[in-house]
């Protein structure tokens, strides 16, 4: 069972807002990393194979951005 969702994110990202937003109307928990406030936050995107956010870490996939393959990898969390 995946117990943990976490989202790199900076401040003034757009997307990494709307990847948020899901989470929080879909009821899953989330941990917010912000990669500006903390270098180690930055190191884990790049051990992912990614420079920028936003970035959705479940279990051991990460996926960048807000798209379909982001839902795709959510759908199975969301609470009824």
């Amino acid at each position: 069972m995946i117990d943990s969702v976490i989202v790199y994110t900076t401040d003034d990202c757009v997307e990494c807002t709307f990847v948020k937003r899901v989470l929080t109307e879909q009821k899953i928990p989330f941990e917010v990393r912000n990669i500006a406030k903390n270098d180690t936050f930055q190191k884990e995107v790049e051990k992912y194979g990614f420079l920028g956010v936003p970035v959705t870490v479940v279990g051991d996939r990460a996926v960048k951005g807000f798209n379909p393959e982001l839902i795709e990898l959510l759908s199975p969390l969301k609470k009824s």
